[in-house]
């Protein structure tokens, strides 16, 4: 009988992925098509995924799929091979690499079933996969992001832009990606004829954020091919400047990948130059913020003198 689903608890399972010591690469990717049968889908990823390692995070909606998953090096070439074949969507799919791995980013392998890939909270019936933004190579971004007709969005949390971002980019404060899209249209709706680009880690948001945007009369949406890590790999590739500054938010165990050597963010309780994320040792809390090395000897990785006195 097939294994569909961990049988081991999340603690075992990081013991024996750190026991393995594999060389592993880190890799994204995401597609919006019509998945008809979505039980079936996961099921059958699920298995040739857990027969080849792969650990890592991977999401089935009928609108689509999104992964975000570790593989050993040596099944990489594998792992590709099936997913092109697998469907005929995901022929040729785009996927991204990670810059850092050198640190364990996932220990448990889990794919779901979700009504979206991304939560959106959007109860019209717009999205069209084809309706998106103008997509941006590296060159094109840095030719236009210093031109100030144009309006750059990050469209990332705001603990993912406190670490690093684009120095031209507006911020969308907000918790979630749900509430940016009520809050973007509002906003920016002055800027209905001018020229918008849209980035975020690795290009998904930018599907939904921008087709949000044309669907509510913004007439000239752009946004990053590939998000963050696709800029950054063109870039690389073609010799050119990288002009985001710091780090690069990531949703697994390294938590950020460096992108420049410049420090943007602080210590929220010396307020130094920072730009470690940590949860607070103290599970009940739990909390995530930046913290500098030294902080985190004197609060024992804990975010306050309160939640300190109740691990030690």
């Amino acid at each position: 009988m097939s294994i569909l689903h961990n049988r081991l608890s999340k603690q075992k399972l990081k013991q024996y992925a750190l026991f393995l010591q594999e060389n592993r690469i880190n890799l994204s990717f995401y597609k919006y098509f019509n998945i008809l049968n979505v039980q079936e889908y996961r099921d059958n990823i699920y298995k040739y995924f857990y027969k080849y390692h792969v650990l890592g995070r991977v999401y089935i909606a009928k609108e689509g799929i999104n992964a975000q998953i570790s593989v050993p090096i040596e099944f990489y070439s594998i792992l590709k091979n099936f997913i092109y074949n697998f469907d005929n969507a995901l022929k040729n799919l785009r996927i991204n690499k990670s810059f850092n791995n050198d640190k364990l980013s996932f220990w448990v392998l889990s794919v779901k079933i979700k009504k979206n890939i991304v939560a959106d909270g959007i109860k019209n019936i717009f999205f069209n996969p084809n309706n998106v933004g103008i997509y941006l190579k590296a060159k094109e971004v840095n030719s236009m992001i210093n031109n100030n007709d144009i309006i750059l969005i990050d469209m990332r949390n705001y603990y993912e832009y406190a670490i690093g971002h684009f120095p031209q980019a507006i911020q969308i404060k907000s918790i979630t990606f749900r509430e940016q899209l009520n809050i973007i249209v509002k906003k920016l709706e002055y800027a209905k004829n001018k020229k918008i680009i849209m980035y975020c880690t690795g290009g998904i948001r930018c599907e939904k954020s921008t087709a949000w945007m044309k669907f509510n009369g913004f007439k000239y949406v752009y946004h990053l091919e590939g998000g963050i890590i696709g800029y950054v790999h063109d870039a690389k590739k073609n010799n050119l400047p990288i002009l985001f500054e710091g780090k690069m938010f990531v949703f697994d165990n390294r938590m950020s990948e460096k992108i420049s050597n410049k420090v943007i963010s602080f210590c929220q309780q010396c307020h130094h130059s920072s730009d470690t994320y940590t949860n607070c040792a103290y599970n009940i809390c739990h909390q995530l913020f930046i913290q500098c090395r030294s902080c985190a000897i004197d609060f024992h990785n804990c975010c306050s003198i309160d939640c300190m006195k109740k691990i030690i």
